[in-house]
C-alpha cells in the first residue's frame, strides 16, 4: 500500500468520527447557551422575590402563611465535555465542564423553587439550602456527567 492510499483510508474512516465530534461539540454548546438564556429570562421575571439563607424569618409577627418550597433538577453534560473533564482530572486543575454543570443545575433548581413560591402567593424565601447527588457514580457507568440538585427553603407570605 502506498502512502497516498493509507492517507485516503485514514481520511475515509476518520471523517465520520470528526464530523460526529464536531456536531456533538456544536450542538452541546448550542443547547447549553439556549438553557442559560432561558434561565436569565426566568430569573429576571422572579427578581421581585426575596431569597436568602437566613435561618430565621425577620419580623415573624407579620407572616400570615409559610410553605416548604422545593426546586429539583436532574441535569447532564454531553459526552464530549465528560471526556474533556476526565482527561483534565488526570493532570489536575479546574474542571470547567463540571463547574458549569453544577452552576446551571443550582440556578435551575432555584428558579423552580421561586416559581413554586410564587404559585403559593409568597414573595420571600428564607433558609435556602442545597443538596446534590452524582447520578453517574450511582450507576457505576462511564458517560455523561449527571447530577440531581435539590434546593429547598421556607416561603413566607406577609399579609394585611
Amino acid at each position: 500500500m502506498e502512502n497516498g492510499e493509507v492517507f485516503l483510508l485514514i481520511l475515509v474512516y476518520a471523517t465520520p468520527l470528526f464530523l460526529l465530534l464536531f456536531c456533538g461539540v456544536f450542538l452541546g454548546g448550542l443547547a447549553e447557551r439556549s438553557h442559560l438564556k432561558r434561565l436569565d429570562e426566568r430569573e429576571r421575571e422572579l427578581a421581585g422575590i426575596l431569597l436568602c439563607n437566613l435561618k430565621r424569618v425577620p419580623g415573624e409577627e407579620g407572616v400570615t402563611r409559610s410553605h416548604l418550597v422545593l426546586g429539583q433538577v436532574v441535569i447532564a453534560t454531553d459526552y464530549f465535555k465528560s471526556l474533556a473533564t476526565a482527561l483534565r482530572s488526570l493532570v489536575g486543575g479546574e474542571l470547567r465542564a463540571a463547574n458549569s454543570l453544577m452552576t446551571r443545575g443550582r440556578r435551575e433548581a432555584v428558579v423552580r423553587l421561586l416559581e413554586e413560591a410564587r404559585r403559593h402567593g409568597c414573595n420571600e424565601v428564607y433558609n435556602l439550602r442545597f443538596g446534590f447527588s452524582n447520578i453517574s457514580q450511582m450507576r457505576g457507568k462511564r458517560g455523561a456527567m449527571q447530577v440531581e440538585i435539590l434546593a429547598w427553603g421556607t416561603a413566607v407570605q406577609r399579609g394585611a
